[in-house]
Protein backbone atom coordinates (compact mmCIF):
# COMPACT_ATOMS: atom_id res chain seq x y z
CA UNK A 1 0.00 0.00 0.00
CA UNK A 2 1.08 3.66 -1.15
CA UNK A 3 0.71 6.21 1.58
CA UNK A 4 0.73 9.49 0.90
CA UNK A 5 0.39 12.02 4.13
CA UNK A 6 0.67 15.93 4.54
CA UNK A 7 3.68 17.04 5.96
CA UNK A 8 4.42 21.03 6.60
CA UNK A 9 4.20 22.21 2.47
CA UNK A 10 5.04 19.07 1.36
CA UNK A 11 3.95 14.99 1.37
CA UNK A 12 5.85 12.22 2.92
CA UNK A 13 4.89 8.92 1.45
CA UNK A 14 5.97 5.62 2.14
CA UNK A 15 5.14 1.54 0.73
CA UNK A 16 3.65 -0.30 3.94
CA UNK A 17 2.87 -3.98 3.49
CA UNK A 18 -1.11 -5.01 2.86
CA UNK A 19 -1.10 -7.38 5.30
CA UNK A 20 -0.18 -5.06 8.45
CA UNK A 21 -2.58 -1.91 7.47
CA UNK A 22 -5.89 -2.84 9.05
CA UNK A 23 -7.78 0.62 8.00
CA UNK A 24 -7.09 3.65 6.69
CA UNK A 25 -9.02 6.14 8.57
CA UNK A 26 -10.53 9.36 6.63
CA UNK A 27 -13.20 11.39 6.80
CA UNK A 28 -15.72 12.48 3.72
CA UNK A 29 -14.59 16.13 3.61
CA UNK A 30 -13.32 15.44 0.52
CA UNK A 31 -15.53 14.14 -0.73
CA UNK A 32 -17.87 16.78 -0.86
CA UNK A 33 -18.27 18.61 -4.02
CA UNK A 34 -19.78 21.85 -3.33
CA UNK A 35 -21.85 23.20 -6.48
CA UNK A 36 -20.98 26.86 -6.23
CA UNK A 37 -17.68 28.88 -5.82
CA UNK A 38 -15.96 29.34 -2.63
CA UNK A 39 -17.05 32.93 -2.84
CA UNK A 40 -20.44 31.85 -3.50
CA UNK A 41 -20.77 29.73 -0.75
CA UNK A 42 -19.59 32.32 1.66
CA UNK A 43 -21.83 35.27 -0.01
CA UNK A 44 -25.14 32.67 0.38
CA UNK A 45 -24.54 31.79 3.89
CA UNK A 46 -24.57 35.42 5.04
CA UNK A 47 -27.54 36.00 2.52
CA UNK A 48 -29.66 33.24 4.25
CA UNK A 49 -28.31 33.93 7.71
CA UNK A 50 -28.96 30.84 10.38
CA UNK A 51 -31.32 32.51 13.66
CA UNK A 52 -30.50 36.08 12.61
CA UNK A 53 -30.93 39.48 10.61
CA UNK A 54 -28.65 39.82 8.00
CA UNK A 55 -25.68 41.56 8.69
CA UNK A 56 -26.17 44.58 6.76
CA UNK A 57 -29.81 45.02 8.81
CA UNK A 58 -27.67 44.40 12.00
CA UNK A 59 -24.88 47.06 10.97
CA UNK A 60 -27.92 50.08 9.75
CA UNK A 61 -27.47 52.49 12.92
CA UNK A 62 -24.02 51.32 14.82
CA UNK A 63 -20.89 53.08 14.38
CA UNK A 64 -18.15 50.86 15.87
CA UNK A 65 -17.57 47.32 14.31
CA UNK A 66 -15.08 44.71 15.32
CA UNK A 67 -14.84 41.56 13.10
CA UNK A 68 -12.79 38.89 15.47
CA UNK A 69 -10.36 37.22 12.84
CA UNK A 70 -8.09 33.91 13.32
CA UNK A 71 -4.53 34.31 13.69
CA UNK A 72 -1.52 33.02 11.68
CA UNK A 73 -2.00 29.26 12.92
CA UNK A 74 -5.35 28.89 11.57
CA UNK A 75 -5.84 27.79 7.72
CA UNK A 76 -8.80 30.28 7.34
CA UNK A 77 -9.64 31.53 4.01
CA UNK A 78 -9.97 34.88 5.51
CA UNK A 79 -9.15 36.49 1.86
CA UNK A 80 -12.61 35.07 0.98
CA UNK A 81 -14.54 35.44 4.40
CA UNK A 82 -13.28 39.37 5.44
CA UNK A 83 -14.41 40.92 2.05
CA UNK A 84 -17.81 39.85 1.85
CA UNK A 85 -18.50 40.20 5.82
CA UNK A 86 -17.24 43.83 5.30
CA UNK A 87 -19.26 44.20 1.98
CA UNK A 88 -22.12 43.46 3.72
CA UNK A 89 -21.68 46.02 7.05
CA UNK A 90 -21.21 48.75 4.67
CA UNK A 91 -24.05 47.86 2.76
CA UNK A 92 -25.87 48.75 5.54
CA UNK A 93 -23.97 51.34 7.06
CA UNK A 94 -21.47 52.93 4.58
CA UNK A 95 -20.02 54.83 6.72
CA UNK A 96 -19.17 52.10 9.47
CA UNK A 97 -16.22 52.47 11.60
CA UNK A 98 -14.94 49.10 11.73
CA UNK A 99 -11.75 46.92 12.93
CA UNK A 100 -10.80 43.61 12.38
CA UNK A 101 -9.37 42.44 15.32
CA UNK A 102 -6.74 39.50 15.06
CA UNK A 103 -8.18 36.84 18.29
CA UNK A 104 -4.59 35.31 18.93
CA UNK A 105 -5.40 33.45 21.87
CA UNK A 106 -2.49 33.02 23.74
CA UNK A 107 -0.27 32.59 20.78
CA UNK A 108 2.72 34.73 19.78
CA UNK A 109 1.11 37.96 17.62
CA UNK A 110 0.50 37.72 14.12
CA UNK A 111 3.32 39.53 11.84
CA UNK A 112 2.58 42.00 9.15
CA UNK A 113 3.87 39.78 6.56
CA UNK A 114 1.49 36.74 7.85
CA UNK A 115 -1.72 39.35 7.65
CA UNK A 116 -0.78 40.49 4.05
CA UNK A 117 -0.69 36.60 3.50
CA UNK A 118 -4.09 36.11 5.44
CA UNK A 119 -6.38 39.06 4.24
CA UNK A 120 -4.32 40.09 0.88
CA UNK A 121 -3.04 43.40 0.17
CA UNK A 122 -6.38 45.34 -0.87
CA UNK A 123 -7.36 44.48 2.98
CA UNK A 124 -4.20 45.02 4.88
CA UNK A 125 -3.17 48.53 2.69
CA UNK A 126 -6.86 49.67 3.54
CA UNK A 127 -8.40 48.55 6.79
CA UNK A 128 -7.69 48.81 10.42
CA UNK A 129 -6.00 45.81 11.82
CA UNK A 130 -5.32 44.90 15.37
CA UNK A 131 -3.49 42.30 16.72
CA UNK A 132 -4.87 41.13 20.65
CA UNK A 133 -2.28 41.02 23.39
CA UNK A 134 -3.74 38.64 26.18
CA UNK A 135 -0.83 39.92 28.65
CA UNK A 136 -2.03 44.21 27.92
CA UNK A 137 -3.92 44.63 30.73
CA UNK A 138 -4.70 48.43 29.83
CA UNK A 139 -6.84 46.79 27.08
CA UNK A 140 -9.03 44.46 28.55
CA UNK A 141 -11.93 44.56 30.30
CA UNK A 142 -13.45 42.55 33.00
CA UNK A 143 -17.35 41.36 32.38
CA UNK A 144 -18.19 39.24 35.37
CA UNK A 145 -17.35 35.79 36.31
CA UNK A 146 -17.29 32.56 34.38
CA UNK A 147 -20.11 30.11 35.32
CA UNK A 148 -16.68 27.63 36.51
CA UNK A 149 -15.85 30.64 38.70
CA UNK A 150 -13.32 32.71 36.78
CA UNK A 151 -12.58 35.96 35.57
CA UNK A 152 -14.06 36.87 32.32
CA UNK A 153 -11.66 39.77 30.79
CA UNK A 154 -11.57 40.63 27.03
CA UNK A 155 -10.31 42.83 24.86
CA UNK A 156 -11.39 47.15 24.84
CA UNK A 157 -11.93 46.98 21.31
CA UNK A 158 -14.38 44.14 21.70
CA UNK A 159 -16.28 45.02 24.67
CA UNK A 160 -16.76 48.26 23.21
CA UNK A 161 -17.39 47.37 19.86
CA UNK A 162 -21.31 48.65 19.19
CA UNK A 163 -21.20 45.52 16.87
CA UNK A 164 -19.28 42.44 17.57
CA UNK A 165 -18.93 39.62 14.54
CA UNK A 166 -16.30 36.95 13.63
CA UNK A 167 -14.89 34.76 10.78
CA UNK A 168 -13.51 31.43 11.43
CA UNK A 169 -13.77 27.44 10.62
CA UNK A 170 -15.15 24.95 12.21
CA UNK A 171 -12.97 21.63 12.65
CA UNK A 172 -13.01 19.10 15.10
CA UNK A 173 -11.25 20.46 18.41
CA UNK A 174 -9.47 17.80 21.23
CA UNK A 175 -10.80 19.40 23.78
CA UNK A 176 -13.42 22.04 23.03
CA UNK A 177 -15.46 19.64 20.90
CA UNK A 178 -15.53 21.49 17.76
CA UNK A 179 -13.48 24.83 16.90
CA UNK A 180 -15.07 27.80 15.93
CA UNK A 181 -17.96 30.00 16.96
CA UNK A 182 -17.78 31.21 20.61
CA UNK A 183 -14.07 30.47 20.24
CA UNK A 184 -12.83 33.65 18.81
CA UNK A 185 -13.63 35.17 21.98
CA UNK A 186 -12.19 32.58 24.67
CA UNK A 187 -9.61 31.94 24.38
CA UNK A 188 -9.22 34.30 21.19
CA UNK A 189 -9.51 37.92 22.75
CA UNK A 190 -9.10 36.75 26.06
CA UNK A 191 -7.11 37.50 28.74
CA UNK A 192 -4.53 35.35 29.85
CA UNK A 193 -5.91 34.35 33.19
CA UNK A 194 -9.19 33.88 31.65
CA UNK A 195 -7.81 31.58 28.99
CA UNK A 196 -5.84 29.71 32.05
CA UNK A 197 -8.79 29.19 33.94
CA UNK A 198 -10.83 28.05 31.30
CA UNK A 199 -8.22 25.02 30.21
CA UNK A 200 -7.85 23.57 33.75
CA UNK A 201 -6.76 20.76 35.30
CA UNK A 202 -10.09 18.76 36.15
CA UNK A 203 -11.96 20.30 32.69
CA UNK A 204 -9.18 18.89 30.46
CA UNK A 205 -9.28 15.33 32.61
CA UNK A 206 -13.42 15.53 32.00
CA UNK A 207 -14.48 12.94 29.62
CA UNK A 208 -16.60 15.07 27.89
CA UNK A 209 -13.66 17.50 26.61
CA UNK A 210 -13.14 15.57 23.43
CA UNK A 211 -13.40 16.10 19.91
CA UNK A 212 -16.73 15.35 18.64
CA UNK A 213 -18.32 16.58 22.27
CA UNK A 214 -20.31 19.92 23.08
CA UNK A 215 -23.13 18.61 25.12
CA UNK A 216 -21.35 18.47 28.74
CA UNK A 217 -18.37 19.98 28.01
CA UNK A 218 -17.39 22.28 30.65
CA UNK A 219 -14.69 24.04 28.76
CA UNK A 220 -17.20 24.59 26.02
CA UNK A 221 -20.02 25.92 28.56
CA UNK A 222 -17.97 28.16 29.65
CA UNK A 223 -16.70 29.45 26.22
CA UNK A 224 -20.17 30.20 25.11
CA UNK A 225 -20.98 31.99 27.62
CA UNK A 226 -18.06 34.25 27.47
CA UNK A 227 -18.88 34.72 24.03
CA UNK A 228 -22.27 35.83 24.95
CA UNK A 229 -21.36 38.01 27.62
CA UNK A 230 -19.52 39.76 24.78
CA UNK A 231 -22.20 40.13 22.54
CA UNK A 232 -20.94 38.40 19.72
CA UNK A 233 -24.25 38.59 17.84
CA UNK A 234 -22.97 37.70 14.30
CA UNK A 235 -20.56 34.42 13.05
CA UNK A 236 -19.89 33.50 9.41
CA UNK A 237 -17.80 29.77 9.88
CA UNK A 238 -16.45 28.00 7.04
CA UNK A 239 -15.73 24.09 6.60
CA UNK A 240 -12.55 23.44 4.77
CA UNK A 241 -11.05 20.36 2.67
CA UNK A 242 -7.84 18.75 3.04
CA UNK A 243 -6.86 21.57 0.02
CA UNK A 244 -8.02 24.34 2.97
CA UNK A 245 -11.03 24.69 0.34
CA UNK A 246 -14.50 26.05 1.80
CA UNK A 247 -16.90 23.09 0.97
CA UNK A 248 -19.89 24.84 3.38
CA UNK A 249 -20.52 28.00 4.84
CA UNK A 250 -22.28 28.78 8.09
CA UNK A 251 -23.73 32.43 9.30
CA UNK A 252 -25.84 33.85 11.75
CA UNK A 253 -26.60 33.34 15.26
CA UNK A 254 -23.50 32.54 17.56
CA UNK A 255 -24.93 29.48 18.92
CA UNK A 256 -27.80 28.11 16.09
CA UNK A 257 -25.07 28.85 13.29
CA UNK A 258 -22.21 27.03 15.44
CA UNK A 259 -24.28 24.28 15.98
CA UNK A 260 -25.41 23.58 12.60
CA UNK A 261 -21.80 23.52 11.28
CA UNK A 262 -20.83 21.15 14.22
CA UNK A 263 -23.59 18.79 13.29
CA UNK A 264 -22.86 19.00 9.53
CA UNK A 265 -19.14 18.70 10.21
CA UNK A 266 -19.82 15.52 12.57
CA UNK A 267 -21.31 13.78 9.21
CA UNK A 268 -18.29 13.69 7.68
CA UNK A 269 -15.28 13.59 10.37
CA UNK A 270 -16.69 11.26 12.76
CA UNK A 271 -15.27 7.34 12.50
CA UNK A 272 -14.94 4.68 14.22
CA UNK A 273 -12.18 1.85 14.43
CA UNK A 274 -11.08 -1.18 16.29
CA UNK A 275 -7.45 -0.43 17.78
CA UNK A 276 -4.36 -1.30 16.29
CA UNK A 277 -0.74 -1.45 17.49
CA UNK A 278 0.44 1.44 15.18
CA UNK A 279 -1.29 4.26 14.35
CA UNK A 280 0.90 6.61 11.87
CA UNK A 281 -0.83 10.56 11.81
CA UNK A 282 -0.36 13.95 11.43
CA UNK A 283 -1.46 17.46 11.87
CA UNK A 284 -2.53 17.80 8.66
CA UNK A 285 0.16 19.91 7.18
CA UNK A 286 0.99 23.54 6.86
CA UNK A 287 -0.02 25.59 9.02
CA UNK A 288 -1.45 23.48 11.31
CA UNK A 289 2.08 21.56 12.15
CA UNK A 290 4.13 25.10 12.49
CA UNK A 291 5.19 23.27 15.90
CA UNK A 292 5.40 20.56 18.12
CA UNK A 293 2.69 22.21 20.61
CA UNK A 294 -0.14 22.31 17.72
CA UNK A 295 0.82 18.55 17.16
CA UNK A 296 -0.97 17.07 20.13
CA UNK A 297 -4.15 17.67 18.27
CA UNK A 298 -3.56 15.25 15.77
CA UNK A 299 -1.65 12.46 18.43
CA UNK A 300 -5.62 12.57 19.97
CA UNK A 301 -6.79 11.25 17.33
CA UNK A 302 -4.21 8.53 17.20
CA UNK A 303 -4.63 7.92 20.87
CA UNK A 304 -8.29 6.88 19.88
CA UNK A 305 -7.83 4.19 18.08
CA UNK A 306 -3.98 2.88 19.03
CA UNK A 307 -4.00 0.32 22.42
CA UNK A 308 -2.96 0.82 25.19
CA UNK A 309 1.05 0.05 24.92
CA UNK A 310 0.67 0.93 21.01
CA UNK A 311 2.99 2.70 19.09
CA UNK A 312 1.84 6.55 17.48
CA UNK A 313 4.09 7.52 14.59
CA UNK A 314 3.01 11.43 14.30
CA UNK A 315 4.85 13.77 11.43
CA UNK A 316 4.71 17.23 11.44
CA UNK A 317 7.22 19.43 10.36
CA UNK A 318 7.52 22.05 13.09
CA UNK A 319 9.32 24.56 10.98
CA UNK A 320 8.24 27.25 13.92
CA UNK A 321 9.90 24.76 16.93
CA UNK A 322 8.31 23.76 20.06
CA UNK A 323 5.67 26.11 20.62
CA UNK A 324 6.30 26.83 23.88
CA UNK A 325 8.71 27.33 26.02
CA UNK A 326 6.45 25.68 29.37
CA UNK A 327 5.71 22.73 27.22
CA UNK A 328 9.00 22.19 26.87
CA UNK A 329 9.75 22.62 30.33
CA UNK A 330 7.53 20.11 31.59
CA UNK A 331 8.79 17.63 29.61
CA UNK A 332 12.34 18.18 30.22
CA UNK A 333 12.43 16.36 33.18
CA UNK A 334 13.77 13.08 35.05
CA UNK A 335 10.03 12.28 35.62
CA UNK A 336 8.22 9.89 33.61
CA UNK A 337 5.10 11.05 31.73
CA UNK A 338 3.04 9.47 34.17
CA UNK A 339 4.41 10.78 37.32
CA UNK A 340 4.00 14.52 34.68
CA UNK A 341 0.53 13.92 34.35
CA UNK A 342 -0.10 13.24 38.34
CA UNK A 343 1.19 16.58 39.03
CA UNK A 344 -0.55 18.19 36.36
CA UNK A 345 -4.24 16.74 37.64
CA UNK A 346 -3.61 18.10 40.91
CA UNK A 347 -3.32 21.71 39.81
CA UNK A 348 -6.31 23.99 41.01
CA UNK A 349 -8.05 25.99 38.43
CA UNK A 350 -6.63 29.30 39.72
CA UNK A 351 -3.10 28.21 39.42
CA UNK A 352 -2.88 26.71 35.84
CA UNK A 353 -0.13 27.55 34.19
CA UNK A 354 1.08 28.31 30.76
CA UNK A 355 0.72 25.43 27.83
CA UNK A 356 -0.33 23.39 30.89
CA UNK A 357 -3.54 21.96 29.26
CA UNK A 358 -1.18 20.47 26.21
CA UNK A 359 1.64 19.42 28.57
CA UNK A 360 -1.73 17.66 30.61
CA UNK A 361 -2.96 16.10 27.17
CA UNK A 362 0.45 15.14 25.89
CA UNK A 363 0.92 13.55 29.06
CA UNK A 364 -1.81 11.37 29.04
CA UNK A 365 -0.88 10.14 25.11
CA UNK A 366 2.68 9.29 26.58
CA UNK A 367 1.42 7.59 29.63
CA UNK A 368 0.03 4.84 27.50
CA UNK A 369 1.87 5.01 23.98
CA UNK A 370 5.86 5.39 22.60
CA UNK A 371 5.32 8.51 20.31
CA UNK A 372 7.51 8.44 17.31
CA UNK A 373 7.96 11.90 16.26
CA UNK A 374 9.01 12.44 12.24
CA UNK A 375 9.65 16.39 12.16
CA UNK A 376 12.51 18.73 11.35
CA UNK A 377 13.04 18.94 15.06
CA UNK A 378 16.63 18.45 16.57
CA UNK A 379 16.96 14.42 17.50
CA UNK A 380 18.43 15.33 20.78
CA UNK A 381 15.16 18.02 21.08
CA UNK A 382 12.62 15.20 20.47
CA UNK A 383 14.79 13.05 23.04
CA UNK A 384 13.84 15.34 25.40
CA UNK A 385 10.46 15.51 24.84
CA UNK A 386 10.49 11.88 25.51
CA UNK A 387 9.54 10.86 21.89
CA UNK A 388 11.90 8.93 19.81
CA UNK A 389 12.79 10.79 16.71
CA UNK A 390 12.62 9.80 13.43
CA UNK A 391 13.64 11.07 9.40
CA UNK A 392 11.07 9.10 7.22
CA UNK A 393 8.24 6.70 7.68
CA UNK A 394 9.70 3.54 7.13
CA UNK A 395 12.09 4.66 9.68
CA UNK A 396 9.62 5.16 11.79
CA UNK A 397 8.10 1.54 11.15
CA UNK A 398 11.38 0.21 11.92
CA UNK A 399 11.29 1.31 15.57
CA UNK A 400 7.99 1.21 16.44
CA UNK A 401 8.60 -2.79 15.78
CA UNK A 402 11.40 -2.53 17.67
CA UNK A 403 9.34 -1.05 20.62
CA UNK A 404 6.63 -3.73 20.01
CA UNK A 405 8.88 -6.68 19.64
CA UNK A 406 6.89 -8.11 16.61
CA UNK A 407 5.21 -6.80 13.09
CA UNK A 408 2.39 -4.79 14.70
CA UNK A 409 -0.72 -4.04 12.91
CA UNK A 410 -1.34 -0.33 11.31
CA UNK A 411 -3.99 2.24 11.06
CA UNK A 412 -3.40 5.06 9.26
CA UNK A 413 -4.84 9.00 9.51
CA UNK A 414 -3.54 10.59 6.29
CA UNK A 415 -5.32 14.12 8.21
CA UNK A 416 -5.16 13.92 11.81
CA UNK A 417 -7.23 16.92 13.25
CA UNK A 418 -10.14 16.27 9.99
CA UNK A 419 -11.30 13.33 11.75
CA UNK A 420 -12.19 11.85 15.66
CA UNK A 421 -12.74 8.52 16.47
CA UNK A 422 -15.89 7.66 18.67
Amino acid sequence: MNIQIPYGREKLEAVLPDNRVRTVLRGTLDSVQPDRSESELVRASLENPIGSKRLCELAAGKQKFVILCSDHTRPVPSRIIIPLMLEEIRRGNPAADITLLIATGCHRGTTAEELKDKFGEEVYEHERICVHDCEDTDNLIDLGVLPSGGKLLINRLAAEADLLVSEGFVEPHFFAGFSGGRKSVLPGIAAKETVYWNHNADFIHDANSRAGVLEGNPIHRDMLWAAQQAKLVFICNVIINAEHKVIASFAGDLQKAHEQAAAYLATLCEVSADKTDIVITTNNGYPLDQNLYQTVKGMCTAEAVCREGGVIIMAGACEDGIGGDGFFRTFDVPETAAEILAQIERTEKKDTVCDQWQSQIFARILAKHTVIMISSLPDDTIRRMKMIPAHSIEEAMVKADDVLGCEGSVTVIPEGISVYAK
